[in-house]
């Protein structure tokens, strides 16, 4: 019963675009916890027994929030659901971050760092001090970076494809860009690789 209301409730939210990968892994150990004890419906005790063995109060937080959500879109539908309160394990403590804006100075700083790394015959000083120019001048997730096939690059500018919402976009480049983006592809293409991935994170071939 639990598997089947999971099944269906994530099959909705990919159709929505999310991709529900990390709650989907999460919500499927729960639903084994409590079918497990013979749970048909999402139970408030059955709940926070499975949050809190995770090791982390953050942890368990998330755990607790996850099905929360889940619990509040079956319940819509059957109400012996039960929802478990936001609060259930304690109020929150967790801080969010303040993000670190880097200057024009600090991002030429770490450009010219990359160049210094090791091997210094192989791609990989060039291919840091183009991958930190891109994410600066594009605005790129590194996620999106990372994911660039040599085919991406078009002449108009950078393919993004998969996005956040499963769209694609196009982002154009200037023309300083495209003279630094140049001068990586022409090294990339000599590493001669059988990798079509743009950027060789895990691999830096000598150039020839």
């Amino acid at each position: 019963m639990l598997s089947q209301d999971l099944a269906r409730h994530a099959e909705l939210q990919r159709i929505m675009g999310f991709k529900f990968r990390v709650q989907h892994r999460l919500l499927k150990s729960f639903t084994a916890f409590a079918e497990a004890h013979g749970d048909e419906y999402v139970q408030v005790a059955r709940v926070l027994e499975w949050a809190t063995l995770a090791p982390s109060a953050q942890q368990r937080r998330n755990r607790l929030l996850t099905v929360r959500r889940f619990a509040q879109a079956v319940a819509a539908e059957d109400r012996r659901h039960e929802i478990p309160a936001a609060d259930a394990l304690g109020r929150s403590l967790f801080e969010r971050r303040i993000p670190h804006i880097y200057t024009a100075d600090e991002i030429a700083a770490l450009m010219r760092a990359a160049t210094c790394l090791k091997p210094s015959t192989s791609i990989r000083p060039l291919m840091y001090e183009t991958l930190f120019g891109l994410l600066a001048v594009t605005g790129m997730r590194i996620s999106e970076a990372l994911a660039l096939q040599l085919d991406d690059v078009a002449a108009d500018g950078l393919i993004i494809r998969q996005t956040k919402f499963q769209k694609s976009r196009m982002l154009p480049l200037h023309l300083t860009t495209w003279d630094a983006l140049d001068r990586y592809l022409s090294a990339r293409r000599r590493v001669g690789t059988l990798d079509s991935a743009l950027i060789q994170a895990r691999r830096h071939p000598i150039i020839p």
